[in-house]
């Protein structure tokens, strides 16, 4: 572990090599889970202001899940997450012609429909952050379902916080970045 501003970082992040790879996948980590996906509380008003961009991409069962309970609900953890379809899918899937799983956020972002790309967690997965007394840590997550994409990195030579230098640098910001990366340097060294 080690120590950046107030958090605390998996070395993991550093030593594991990861690159999605949906051509594998079809974007099933949208899809799997025991629950949606976390989004912080000054996500939630944003994903309200969007819906209405993204309302016909979402599936018809989507759409009833929101009508009925919301486009997020409290999970076990007291966390907020986005609402799912049938035990399995976010609310805010959509599918491509070849059948992949994608984000309507992202889509409609990529579109030029908004600004806001999709809740930092998604954009920062395999990374999850946990909120402790004074600090939060900073992980790499294991999933079976992500194993095309270690295999990916790995022939890439691709390490976990360098497949995600965007989403981090969103989540933290440019100089933890920067110091993430010295540390990475003189680990290499």
């Amino acid at each position: 572990m080690i120590q950046i501003q107030d958090t605390i970082v998996s070395l993991d992040i550093l030593e594991e090599e990861f690159v999605c790879d949906l051509s594998v996948c079809k974007g099933i980590c949208c899809i799997e889970g025991d629950s949606g996906a976390p989004v912080e509380e000054d996500e939630i008003n944003i994903l309200e202001e969007i819906l209405p961009i993204v309302w016909e991409d979402l599936s018809p069962e989507a759409q009833k899940v929101i009508d009925k309970q919301g486009i997020v609900y409290l999970d076990d953890d007291g966390e907020f997450v986005t609402s799912i379809v049938n035990g399995e899918n976010c609310v805010f899937t959509c599918y491509d012609e070849n059948g992949y799983c994608k984000c309507a956020i992202e889509k409609a972002c990529r579109e030029g429909k908004t600004d806001f790309y999709k809740p930092v967690s998604c954009h920062l997965y395999p990374v999850r952050i946990s909120k402790y007394n004074g600090f939060r840590a900073v992980n790499y997550h294991r999933w079976s379902v992500c194993q095309a994409a270690r295999i990916l990195g790995k022939r890439n030579k691709v390490k976990v916080f360098q497949f995600l230098k965007e989403p981090l640098i969103r989540k933290f910001g440019e100089d933890w970045y920067r110091q993430l990366s010295a540390v990475n340097e003189i680990r290499d060294t």
